[in-house]
């Protein structure tokens, strides 16, 4: 199995870090995390992931192989059954952007509340943190701008596309500022043409700014075209199966999708997969 972490400037495969040694520059560190359900299902084995500052991590691999559950985790919503998360060196996420340690995620589905506008829905989690309207508008003007919707706020989200609405979300993530972003399969429902376009505007924003993310997908090329790295999951139990570094460009577009190094990628991480499942490569 290959383990290592490449950070976004490209530099040479290293170690993973010791429990001790994880601090600011690891926002995410799985030391031998187990999860094992009440039910007795098995759900993850094992997993060691570092997670570095300023990547692009996707976790790739089939249904039930548990690419959610350890996302969970990763957002403190799931507890390990044995082993340990540290995010930032602490033990819980303390939610300080200005110590740059806050995260935020996006799930599967939008989730918008469907009686407030797209500016409330996107102000909800500042609202709940006590952040005065004086304070928290401006952040949500400028999540809406980020996202394409800077025209949008006074509407509600039955008025738009299932695209519009997962941009909302994004945007009430990214309203926290957060320094790291856990992104559930947020494009899984939409059609090909929105979620490359999505795809495309999500990989613009991440690499404008000092942000790391953490996104779950089934789809290989998704993966590929979005990702630093690849972690390669086989299911039961949940396990990681290879870590593997993305070579692009950091700046990609509609040509990467075609390019003969996209094309390589996506067939070296097909052969993982078939291989992690038992079939014939």
């Amino acid at each position: 199995m290959l383990m290592h972490t490449l950070s976004r400037a490209g530099a040479q495969p290293q170690a993973l870090p010791t429990l001790d040694a994880v601090g600011l520059d690891t926002p995410l560190f799985a030391n031998q995390v187990e999860k094992t359900y009440s039910n007795g299902t098995h759900a993850l084995s094992r997993v060691k992931l570092a997670i570095q500052r300023g990547e692009f991590v996707s976790l790739l691999g089939p249904s039930g192989c548990g690419k959610s559950t350890l996302l969970k985790m990763f957002a403190g919503l799931e507890q390990p059954s044995a082993g340990h998360v540290r995010w930032w060196g602490k033990d819980a996420p303390d939610g300080d952007s200005r110590a740059g340690r806050s995260l935020a995620m996006v799930f599967q589905e939008a989730t918008l509340m469907p009686w407030a506008k797209v500016e409330d829905n996107v102000r909800l989690p500042l609202d709940l943190a006590g952040v005065p309207k004086a304070l928290s508008q401006p952040k949500v003007e400028a999540a809406l701008a980020l996202v394409g919707l800077g025209q949008f706020a006074a509407v509600y989200p039955r008025e738009l596309s299932g695209g519009m609405q997962m941009r909302a979300s994004i945007a009430r993530a990214l309203a926290t500022e957060p320094n790291l972003l856990l992104m559930d399969e947020p494009f899984g429902a939409l059609d090909e043409f929105t979620r490359n376009k999505l795809d495309s505007d999500l990989r613009q924003l991440w690499a404008g700014r000092d942000l790391t993310v953490v996104f779950v997908t089934h789809s290989i090329f998704e993966a590929v075209y979005l990702s630093s790295r690849v972690v390669v999951m086989g299911a039961r139990p949940g396990r990681v199966i290879a870590d593997v570094a993305v070579d692009g460009p950091l700046q990609r577009d509609e040509a990467f999708r075609t390019s003969p190094e996209f094309i390589a990628q996506c067939a070296h991480l097909s052969r993982l997969l078939a291989q992690a499942n038992g079939e014939p490569s």
